[in-house]
């Protein structure tokens, strides 16, 4: 009886070391580029689901018989515009896979970047699409907070590309530069805009911008 519990002892130990070293080995195996990613990844995602749910609940209000919920090209344009440049941001990370390193000023960095993607994304869409009414006079009110938002994240990760020697060289290409130059005008033009239909053309041209350079 006795041998029988020292074996079992034995057996518990072991398994606890063996599942130790598993996790070990796994830590190990995670890059530190994986770990941050797992991070904002999540928040990125959070921020996607909100401007496709704030859609969903508009158009479902639109939908509803007697409503008169107006939802309009502008306030979809804007959250179309938003969801581009969340997708970029994540291409861009793939970029500085090399560069990010584990650390609080980091995680704090990347909580405070991805948290205000996620202020964005949730203000693009009102909360209450049936008191909201007509979506344009909601863009009106909330475009210069939500694109003023997208330029300043923008302004950080051309700072942090520049205080990073193997990031840099990248922001002089002339085809990047004379893309971030085009973006800048555009959001400046979308925040600036005095009538509707001004604010729908440089919307419109926010969005094509993203199409053109995922299709180069």
């Amino acid at each position: 009886m006795l041998h029988c519990g020292v074996r079992t002892a034995l057996r518990n130990v072991a398994g606890r070391r063996l599942c130790s070293a598993a996790g070990d080995a796994v830590v190990m195996a995670m890059s530190q580029f994986e770990f941050i990613f797992s991070f904002f990844g999540l928040l990125l995602g959070l921020s996607l689901t909100e401007i496709l749910a704030g859609l969903a609940r508009a158009i479902q209000a639109q939908l509803r018989p007697g409503s008169a919920v107006r939802i309009g090209w502008l306030t979809p344009l804007l959250g179309t515009f938003v969801l581009l440049d969340l997708i970029s941001f994540w291409q861009a990370a793939w970029v500085t896979r090399d560069v990010l390193a584990v650390s609080g000023h980091a995680l704090m960095a990347i909580m405070l970047f991805t948290g205000a993607y996620y202020l964005a994304a949730s203000l693009v869409f009102p909360r209450d699409s049936d008191e909201a009414g007509d979506h344009d006079t909601h863009f009106f009110r909330v475009r210069r907070i939500v694109i003023g938002v997208m330029l300043t994240l923008l302004a950080c990760q051309l700072a942090f590309y520049a205080s990073q020697p193997a990031l840099a060289k990248l922001l002089t290409r002339p085809l990047s530069l004379g893309l971030t130059v085009v973006l800048v005008i555009l959001m400046l033009a979308a925040m600036l805009a005095g009538g509707k239909r001004w604010c729908e053309i440089t919307m419109a041209a926010l969005v094509a911008r993203y199409v053109v350079v995922y299709l180069l």
